[in-house]
């Protein structure tokens, strides 16, 4: 049964996005920011965590939840360093993604043409 609340959750924050740019005419780069923007808020809000208990890999793997990250560090690390810490949490949970991201960007780039 978990398998099946994954695949629905999953599914509806992916049916949300489509929504954003079939209905709402908003391009692909809009969307992912206001979906990424939603996660963080229902982190800010503390919903995302329950929202994890409840569907697992659904809420994980979307883009959601890189604003649940995000938001996410930043709260641990400020409530322990202060205003500073809220810099630093930023990046602390959410490095590894960051940091493979350029690195794959750029071999790629380099072993294919961009263009433009």
């Amino acid at each position: 049964m978990d398998y099946v609340i994954a695949f629905v959750v999953g599914g509806l924050i992916c049916l949300l996005g489509q929504l954003l740019m079939d209905v709402g005419k908003l391009s692909p780069t809009h969307t992912l920011s206001t979906l990424v923007v939603a996660g963080a808020l229902l982190d800010g809000f503390q919903l995302y965590d329950r929202l994890i208990d409840f569907a697992g890999a659904g809420a994980t793997v979307p883009i959601t939840s890189f604003g649940h990250s995000l938001v996410h560090g930043a709260m641990a690390e400020g409530d322990r360093y202060g205003f500073w810490g809220v810099g630093m949490g930023v990046f602390e949970v959410t490095s590894v993604g960051i940091s493979s991201t350029i690195l794959f960007s750029f071999l790629i780039a380099i072993f294919f043409k961009p263009k433009g």
